[in-house]
This record gives structure tokens, sequence and C-alpha cells, in this order.
């Protein structure tokens, strides 16, 4: 995220410096500066994975399979078809919106970031029904639970993203929180391979090549010593060179990304697109699809499993007044915030899933360990 944020940033003023020598009034009248948007890019960049529960995105798979398969399942009859999606196919995107606007005691409004940064923060400007079956990439998933629904009309109103038949465009500066994603999500995970020794060296160079021709310095690489360091340099060099790509790209479809009409990701239509999935491939052949992940991610969706089956049970005894010895040790962990008998089932069963969204792995581990 660090890292995805001071791409996101590098992205943003470049592209604010162009947009205010492109509109001047912006400046003169308005005052903008070009560090409001590397700033709203990178504030929104920092915080976009702040959803994800542990175990990546088989966290994601393990709550909502808990609902749709699982024990949670009984609840679908108290919920209304809205609510009981949010929890089945729950989304780490709508889970970082509620985190960064959800209310807390001594603190109203969440973090309380401004409008543009939460626009620029919401990748799918919808909720999680009704299913779009199109091609827009704004629709590719949903970015805010149904608890969230009025505030996220608020920013989307105030930012002007709001169409007459009620639906929601993207704000213009997603775009790049998208790309500053893509960018390291392709880069990053590549290197770690080749450091963990599960992708070959040699594989850098070769699929690098095209990001890297025109700028790397051939003395300087083959001095270094260390295969880290190596590795390093090139993934700088082509970091750099899609931010530029990304760049361009933004500047020419400008016009369509102001009307909300840009379907697809930035970097969908870049001229490195086949490099870059080249690099994911790889990527998910050797480092994702590895035994230590793979192991990993199976013992995650045992223990998340676990723990939302413990934890929503003793929060329905408690608002049902049936808690016993164990309900009240369990309830301990949970925040009081998130103890409301004055709440809906539906949002007992949303704080209880984004309460154990919020754990890391080893916290999540660590629980499941002592609590079983």
């Amino acid at each position: 995220s660090l890292e995805v944020s001071v791409v996101g940033r590098s992205l943003g003023r470049i592209v604010g410096k162009h947009i205010l020598n492109k509109h001047p009034y912006l400046n003169q009248i308005h005052g903008y500066q070009i560090n409001d948007f590397g700033s709203i890019v990178a504030a929104a960049s920092l915080a976009h994975d702040i959803g994800n529960p542990p175990f990546g995105h088989s966290g994601e798979s393990a709550i909502g399979d808990f609902y749709k398969i699982g024990d949670g399942l009984e609840y679908k009859s108290q919920l209304t078809d809205l609510q009981y999606n949010d929890l089945c196919t729950f989304e780490g995107n709508a889970n970082g919106f509620k985190i960064l606007t959800e209310s807390k005691p001594g603190s109203p409004g969440g973090l309380r970031l401004s409008y543009a940064t939460l626009g620029a923060f919401t990748k799918y400007p919808k909720s999680s029904l009704p299913h779009k079956p199109t091609k827009h990439i704004k629709d590719k998933k949903y970015g805010y639970f149904s608890s969230q629904s009025d505030f996220f009309d608020e920013v989307a109103t105030e930012l002007g993203l709001k169409s007459s038949d009620n639906q929601f465009s993207r704000h213009p500066l997603t775009y790049l929180v998208e790309a500053a994603d893509d960018i390291c999500y392709t880069l990053i995970d590549f290197e770690d391979g080749i450091n963990l020794d599960w992708i070959p060296e040699e594989f850098a160079l070769e699929f690098l090549v095209k990001l890297v021709s025109e700028s790397i310095d051939r003395k300087k690489y083959n001095s270094m010593g260390l295969k880290s360091q190596r590795i390093a340099y090139l993934r700088a060099l082509a970091i750099n060179t899609l931010i530029n790509e990304a760049v361009n790209i933004f500047i020419e479809n400008e016009d369509k990304i102001l009307k909300g009409e840009l379907e697809t990701s930035l970097m969908s239509l870049s001229k490195y697109k086949s490099q870059m999935e080249s690099i994911i491939e790889i990527s998910i052949d050797k480092v994702y699809k590895s035994k230590e992940v793979i192991e990993k991610e199976l013992t995650g969706y045992k223990v998340l499993n676990f723990l939302l089956k413990t934890f929503t049970s003793s929060v329905i005894n408690w608002r049902e007044d049936k808690v016993s010895a164990f309900d009240e040790l369990a309830l301990e962990c949970i925040p009081k915030e998130y103890l409301n008998k004055d709440t809906d089932l539906y949002s007992s069963l949303l704080d209880v899933s984004c309460f154990i969204a919020s754990l890391t792995d080893g916290l999540a581990l660590e629980w499941y360990k002592k609590l079983s």
C-alpha cells in the first residue's frame, strides 16, 4: 500500500500539472495546486486495501461462503435480498469504505477524509445489488454496503458523480488510483517471487526488457553484485515507464473520463498490456500457486470460518439474552461499539464480519488456536 501510494502521488502530480495548464481557471479562481491532485490520489491509494480481510482474497471468499453455504445461511430468511447479498459476497472494497466513513466513539464521521479522497477511493460506485452484467470497469464489483448507501449518495452528490437515472460515475482520479494499484500489483509480487527464488532471475530481464529498454544503464546494472539490487533497479525503471504510460493514457482519454464514458482501466489500454499480463501470469503460477501460499490460504479459510461461527453465535445469543459463559468471553474480544441491541440483525452480522476482516493473519490464527 505504501508503494501504491508513492506511485499514486506521482501519477496525481503529473496529471494535475497537465490539468492546471489546460484549465488555468482551476488555479486562478479555485486555488487548486498540483499537490492537491497528488495528495488525493496518494491518500486514496494508501487506503485502497484497508478493507481487505486476513489471508487476502481467500479471506473474502471464506466470509462470503460462511453466509452462502455455511452456518450463516440460517440468517438468510431474516434479511433483505440486498443485506444478504452484502454478506455472502463480502467485498473488501466496500469494507474499506465502511472503515473510512463509519463513526467511532470520539470520532464522528470516521477518518473524516475529504469527499474527493473518498470518491477517488471508490473504484466500484455501486451497491451489491442489482447485478449489472456490463463491460464497464466500475461495475466489476461493488464499493459500499447497503448500510453506507446514504453516505455514499452524499459523497457522490457533492462530487457530481450522480446521473439523472440515479447511477454513479467514477471520480476521475479513481482511474489513477487503479493504475497505481495495477502497476504495483504487476511488478512488486514479481520482484518478491524472484527474491524468494520462486521465479528464476533470468526471467527479470526477459519479461521486463520492453519496459526498461530505453532507460536501463547496462553498465550500472551489470556492476550490481546482489540480485536484490539488480531486481530493484529494474523494478524502479519499469514503474517509471508505466507511470508515464498511465499519464499519457489518462490525458488522451480525459474527455471520456470526465463524461464517465471510459469503460476500461487505464493500463488495459497500454501498449505494454501484453507484457504486464505475461508478468502477472508467471507471478500467479510461481507465487500465488506456490505450496506455501496455497497452504496459508487453506489455513486462513478454516480459521475465518471458525471465527465467524464463534463470534456470530455469541453475538446472536447476546441479542437474545441467552449468553453462555463462553459467549461472555468471546464478546470481550469484540469492540464495544459493535455490540448494540438497538441495531438490526444485518448490522450486527456485518459488524462481526468487518471486525474479523480487520484482523491480521497472525492475530486471526492466534485467536483460532486459543478459542478452539
